[in-house]
């Protein structure tokens, strides 16, 4: 019976405003690759999850991610930030995850959708429920920007960072708010909500 390989997998951290962000990486396919990312929640830094998740996990960077944390630490101080995709492993999410994450990459800084709007974009229009779970579980915050996804009265759903930074993130990136926690949007990517 033949060993199955272990595959080395490397952490790097950055220092954000919002607390440390983790890069979950490996070099497996002869190129360093993301795997994940994680944020700092409410008593849980980054750091510390990733530890959870892969236990001993190595601490090394090489260019190709520093520049990728450069970009992310760019994006969080209110850089006006897209990602390019080639740097992550979408392939390790299902078929569903991955349209959902793809169509959620094109909503434009500023902009916002609702889930159903996005269940509708990957041709699902009755799953803004999965569109949400499969939202809930991106292992690419940030990459993909999934606070800019809310629900359809305005309130803002869930989010992993917390709901204090995904209103943060939204006002950053221009999006305003009515009666104080409602997001006051005139245009939505992907159509307009009933």
């Amino acid at each position: 019976m033949k060993r199955a390989e272990t595959i080395r997998i490397d952490m790097c951290l950055r220092d954000s405003p919002f607390g440390p962000v983790a890069v979950l990486w490996s070099g497996e396919r002869g190129v360093p690759e993301v795997r994940r990312v994680l944020m700092s929640w409410p008593g849980l830094s980054a750091g510390e999850a990733a530890g959870r998740i892969i236990p001993g996990a190595g601490v090394s960077t090489c260019r190709r991610i520093d520049d990728l944390l450069d970009r992310m630490e760019a994006f969080l101080n209110g850089g006006d930030v897209v990602f390019p995709l080639d740097a992550f492993r979408l392939d390790l999410c299902s078929a569903f995850q991955r349209t959902v994450l793809l169509a959620d990459h094109a909503i434009p800084r500023g902009r916002v959708s609702t889930y159903g709007l996005l269940a509708g974009r990957v041709g699902n229009p009755k799953a803004a429920r999965a569109v949400g779970t499969a939202l809930a579980a991106n292992p690419f915050p940030l990459v993909i920007p999934c606070h800019r996804v809310i629900r359809s009265d305005g309130s803002l759903g869930g989010f992993q960072g917390g709901l204090r930074m995904k209103r943060s993130l939204l006002a950053m990136e221009g999006v305003t708010f009515r009666d104080g926690h409602r997001v006051d949007a005139e245009r939505f990517h992907y159509g307009k909500p009933p």
